[in-house]
């Protein structure tokens, strides 16, 4: 299967209104940046057990551990939860940025290092959830 297939079985299998939501969201990102490179992880490691929930990623960027060695990873995730929904925004150098740019403009969300999170759409300003997106995706940090 593709990674196209693996995201849209992924967001067709989410419950109303969350899939809608997704939907919306992944639609979004998209049009943010349409040529992103896409992922698709399962939330499982090497042996197969559940580590984490599934994610789709969009962009990249390189990952450098202090060893020298570096990894290939995305720059934005989106992810369901038991509570709502998940976007990433990872490689960001200052963890307080996302709370301090966007958490008060955000709407209804927990905003930590690299996560927003919230229930619905509806309850987040999606502009500037759009915005956060977009800086992430820019990676000019």
């Amino acid at each position: 299967m593709s990674i196209q297939e693996q995201i849209y079985a992924y967001i067709a299998s989410q419950p109303e209104p969350k899939r809608s939501d997704i939907q919306s969201l992944h639609q979004r990102i998209l049009q943010v940046s349409p040529d992103c490179k896409l992922w698709f992880t399962d939330g499982k490691n090497s042996e197969g057990k559940i580590v984490s929930n599934p994610n789709i990623g969009y962009g990249s960027y390189t990952i450098q551990y202090a060893n020298g060695s570096s990894k290939e990873f995305y720059r934005i995730g989106l992810s369901a939860n038991t509570s709502g929904i998940s976007v990433y925004i990872l490689g960001l150098p200052d963890k307080t940025y996302l709370s301090n740019t966007y958490g008060k403009s955000l709407g209804k969300a927990s905003v930590t290092g690299y996560c927003i999170k919230f229930k619905s759409l509806k309850d987040v300003n999606t502009e500037v959830l759009e915005a956060a997106v977009r800086y992430g995706l820019e990676g000019q940090f």
